[in-house]
């Protein structure tokens, strides 16, 4: 599926989210805090918007993703495998910090995928990951309800494909509550884990630091 739509990904991304999409992406590599140079994992990178930002502001990534036709599209993307995220090609502790975008609802085993984020981060690294997310009051819901299972699916069905960008909507129901993924990070061996709506809960955005070794 996103072999198939990967020609107009970003084209895609941007109208859903009138561009906002970038500036988040921009966050949300800044909260990793991490020094410039570092090595960073960009878990389901698509085709490379979060993998140029960390370019961007100085560090080393790495993309992978399962979808070879999502690499091959891509661009800014010096360094690029494809991967299971739940089976790594990637030594233990490689990482200085890991990025993931809008991905951990595809995942068909969200806490084995979790648990190898946390064996290739180094102890002390740090994980900005992005997700959608639903705003919780009246007005800002209704709306969003109406765009992203409406207007969504029209527009992915106009500029791409029709299943996949109906897809979307659904794939929501593949996420776990907020409290329940920060406890499986916890479980998966980070600590200091921190949970944020974006943009009055149109998207959310989890933090955490890999546990050092005792």
């Amino acid at each position: 599926m996103f072999d198939a739509i990967a020609d107009r990904y970003e084209l895609v991304n941007r109208l859903m989210t009138f561009g906002m999409d970038a500036a988040w992406r921009r966050r949300a590599v800044r909260d990793l805090w991490l020094a410039p140079g570092s090595l960073v994992l960009d878990v389901a990178a698509g085709t490379g918007d979060f993998t140029r930002e960390l370019t961007r502001v100085g560090h080393r990534p790495v993309a992978t993703d399962l979808s070879f036709g999502m690499l091959r599209a891509g661009r800014g993307m010096p360094e690029r495998v494809q991967a299971d995220a739940a089976h790594m090609p990637f030594s233990t502790g490689a990482f200085d910090g890991i990025t993931c975008g809008y991905a951990l609802r595809n995942f068909t085993d969200l806490p084995a995928t979790l648990a190898e984020m946390a064996r290739v981060v180094r102890p002390g690294g740090r994980i900005s990951l992005l997700e959608v997310a639903e705003p919780r009051s009246g007005l800002w819901r209704w709306g969003f309800r109406l765009w992203f299972r409406r207007v969504v699916p029209l527009i992915g069905s106009l500029v791409s494909d029709r299943d996949a960008y109906h897809y979307l909507p659904r794939s929501t129901a593949y996420l776990p509550p907020a409290p329940e993924l920060s406890e499986m990070l916890r479980a998966a061996g980070f600590r200091a884990v921190n949970h944020r709506f974006v943009m009055g809960g149109l998207s959310q955005q989890f933090l955490a630091t890999r546990a050092t070794v005792s």
